[in-house]
């Protein structure tokens, strides 16, 4: 089958590679009928979320037709159609019990403590062969599909897969209530369904701050209140039109890949490049800081943590669902705490959400298929890396169709 294959930073391949097998009683062989690109893969190619595995199939959004089930997997028929969670959990620990699913005890098989399981990531999630494929292999498939009705297009469903529901996640963890002004960092597809998840938490006022026109319209087009960084100052101009109070909640959308404000010439070009897929290897020597030492990825305070602990009233919530390395150890720390925000963050929860936002698209509150910008064959995945990587003009989410 053909398969988006990381091999090294810098390096993915579209490959033949063996069929996935049933290994476990409790497992599934689904075969994609869609999949996605992730601002998330960019990241591991990149070489800012470290510790990927050579052979590696890349990809955590799917959705499906069941083709084999294990004997333990009761409650799904071959022929059904799936979406994917794009994290792993058990379904039985306490934290599974508890809605944590992306903190399960179980599904990770380096242990407990090793963080969250999902597919197409480094060596610490797993790893798990991902979902730019063909087919996958669905481990405690029970618990790790959601069936899908009738009236949900793949279209819909492959952004119920991990984009929706992490927006919607990033709302929660926010806690928006009717009337609040928000402010979302970041209009690419998380930021996109942060906004409309503001909608439907009852936020009074939305803000949402980029520098990529299309994103901007986008977000625009959704009701909030625009700000390209390139043109104001986002602080500034939030305080500004705020009385000077600042937003109740804020959202960062964007994580490690947000501008930074130590990062000389070759660091913010190399986030505006794209990496030549398997043509050309592009790393990024270490800069220096103002004090002299080497700067490297996750060294200093994110921009976006800056102006967002900045922009926040008093007693106001930060909430991050943009993703960190482990290596990220930095944050204005003495700013939040004399201004007593309260800081939630963490990996969404995706099972806990899908079968909530399957019913909040039937109902057509929401139509998430108005995020996708791009679809794809697999077969033009390198081409479409590049470009999203790019952030080409309109390339805001990218559906991959797998020539199955």
């Amino acid at each position: 089958m053909k398969a988006v294959v990381f091999h090294a930073i810098g390096d993915i391949r579209l490959e033949d590679v063996p069929e996935p097998t049933l290994s476990e009683p409790t497992d599934a062989i689904v075969r994609l009928t869609a999949s996605a690109i992730c601002g998330t893969d960019l990241h591991m190619i990149r070489g800012t979320l470290p510790g990927m595995q050579a052979g590696t199939i890349l990809g955590h959004e799917g959705v499906g037709v069941i083709t084999e089930l294990g004997r333990d997997v009761r409650n799904f028929r071959i022929g059904d159609r799936v979406v994917i969670p794009s994290t792993l959990c058990c379904g039985y620990c306490s934290y599974c019990r508890a809605g944590y699913q992306a903190q399960c005890d179980n599904a990770n098989p380096n242990g407990p403590l090793s963080g969250t399981a999902f597919y197409g990531g480094p060596a610490t999630s797993g790893p798990f062969h991902g979902l730019q494929a063909e087919l996958a292999r669905i481990p405690l498939a029970a618990i790790n599909l959601v069936k899908l009705p009738d009236d949900v297009s793949d279209e819909q469903a492959i952004l119920l897969s991990d984009i929706f529901p992490t927006g919607y996640f990033g709302a929660e963890l926010a806690e928006i209530t009717p009337g609040d002004t928000v402010v979302v960092f970041g209009c690419g597809p998380v930021g996109q369904f942060a906004i409309c998840s503001a909608r439907l938490f009852g936020a009074g006022r939305i803000f949402a701050v980029d520098c990529i026109p299309s994103r901007l319209d986008m977000a625009r087009a959704q009701g909030a209140e625009v700000i390209d960084f390139n043109e104001d100052h986002p602080v500034k101009t939030l305080l500004r039109l705020t009385g000077d109070i600042g937003v109740d909640r804020a959202i960062d959308a964007v994580g490690v890949d947000a501008e930074h404000p130590h990062a000389g010439p070759a660091r913010r070009e190399a986030q505006q490049k794209a990496v030549q897929f398997a043509i050309e290897v592009d790393t990024v020597a270490p800069e220096q800081h103002p004090d002299g030492e080497l700067w490297r990825p996750g060294d200093a305070p994110s921009q976006v943590l800056e102006w967002a602990v900045d922009a926040l009233a008093k007693a106001g919530t930060l909430a991050i669902v943009g993703v960190y390395p482990p290596t990220a150890r930095f944050f204005p720390i003495g700013t939040a705490m004399n201004k007593n925000l309260t800081i939630k963050l963490g990996n969404c929860n995706h099972r806990r959400y899908i079968p909530r936002l399957i019913d909040i698209v039937r109902s057509g509150i929401v139509d998430p298929s108005k995020i996708l910008t791009q679809r794809e064959p697999l077969t033009a995945v390198i081409a479409a890396y590049q470009a999203f990587d790019l952030r080409q003009p309109g390339w805001i989410k990218v559906e991959l169709k797998p020539s199955a």
